[in-house]
């Protein structure tokens, strides 16, 4: 049996295989709320035959958006409009996930076709910014923030927690937390960005505070018998990658031992040009293998695996527990029966709903 199509159990939760489709924003929505788009793109990739389909990135706030047109959680009538993609999600067969985040000083940004940059100030569109520190990321996103106060702090921690019972009471089975990529948490987790001298600034102890005490907030809400995931920037690309690490490896235990049950590794990207290494298939693979062992956390990881071959690899040498797949998937939504066909899978059919396996399977010649 192919290691890629083992099923995988987390809490009560299993999955049909180790495919996940991560997390990809898709910028449509209107005031948050997602639509008639946004079913047709999940019920697709649902159909295709992954373990797991995890929803974009969903903003807690709307000052905690990328763009204006990233998908929201604040409201009920954003939660309103998730029903019918989760009853999407679970009609095809995947487990239906959500991933809650606040951008920080990343967000009021043009969607990507329209810039991928800051809106400019004096536009009635965009909205002030919130980070740890008033501090520009750069490039092409030089907005500068307002360094959020302990006041605003509580508040975003109120936030996470009110979407986190919105996204339980839609019937998500699987909750990220999305603390990389230079947003909010990473902005408070990065000497980058963070240069404060309360208590959520300085030592390392005290830049993690924001992750811990919003982790520990959601614990209390979300079901115990539900995975809670945490994406987690744990390299910058920046020349300390050592030091990053080691931090970060200290950091997923603490974050085990109150209730995480797998992490989502990824990167910090708290610098405009980091020295990402986009040209080696699976980059991060070991990266995530290190933390895997080093906390007995399971782990997943994305970002250039595209190839049948490399996810198993990944799993089967006890890298990854699960695969995050991407841009393979928007490419390919059947991916994973085009996998398990190329890794011998035995009735690879079972990756697809019965409606499709029957043509494909029954009627195939040569296929």
């Amino acid at each position: 049996m192919s290691a890629l199509f083992q099923t995988f159990t987390l809490k009560s939760v299993t999955l049909r295989n180790r495919i996940v489709v991560t997390p990809m924003c898709q910028y449509s929505s209107i005031d948050g709320v997602a639509n008639e788009w946004h079913y047709s793109h999940y019920a697709s990739l649902a159909r295709g035959g992954a373990g797991l389909v995890v929803v974009e990135a969903t903003a807690v706030s709307p000052e905690g958006r990328i763009t204006p047109g990233c998908a929201g959680l604040w409201n009920d009538e954003q939660a309103q409009a998730l029903l019918p993609i989760v009853q999407s999600i679970k009609s095809a067969g995947a487990i239906a996930g959500i991933q809650l985040g606040h951008a920080g000083r990343k967000a009021s940004a043009n969607r990507p076709w329209e810039g991928d940059d800051h809106i400019a100030v004096d536009d009635a569109a965009g909205w002030e910014t919130l980070s740890a520190s008033a501090i520009a990321l750069g490039g092409g996103l030089p907005k500068v923030p307002k360094a959020i106060s302990t006041s605003e702090i509580e508040r975003v921690k109120a936030d996470f927690v009110a979407a986190a019972i919105r996204a339980r009471d839609a019937g998500f089975e699987w909750l990220e937390l999305h603390f990389a990529h230079g947003y909010l948490a990473m902005g408070f987790l990065s000497a980058h960005s963070n240069q404060r001298t309360d208590q959520y600034g300085g030592s390392f102890e005290n830049r993690s505070r924001f992750i811990i005490e919003t982790l520990g907030a959601i614990r209390e809400v979300w079901p115990d018998n539900l995975p809670l995931v945490v994406r987690l920037g744990v390299i910058e690309y920046d020349g300390r990658d050592e030091e990053t690490l080691l931090e970060s490896i200290e950091l997923a235990k603490t974050l085990k031992t109150m209730g995480v049950d797998l992490l989502d590794v990824s990167m910090g990207f708290s610098t405009p040009t980091p020295d990402v290494p986009w040209a080696t298939p699976a980059f991060l693979a070991p990266v995530a293998q290190r933390f895997r062992d080093e906390t007995g956390l399971p782990v997943t990881a994305s970002w250039g695996i595209d190839t049948p071959e490399l996810a198993e690899q990944a799993i089967e040498q006890g890298q990854l527990d699960l695969v995050s797949l991407g841009r393979a998937m928007l490419s390919n939504p059947h991916w994973p029966y085009h996998a398990a066909r190329k890794l011998g899978v035995d009735k690879a059919s079972w990756t697809l709903p019965a409606q499709y396996a029957h043509w494909l399977e029954r009627y195939a010649v040569g296929a």
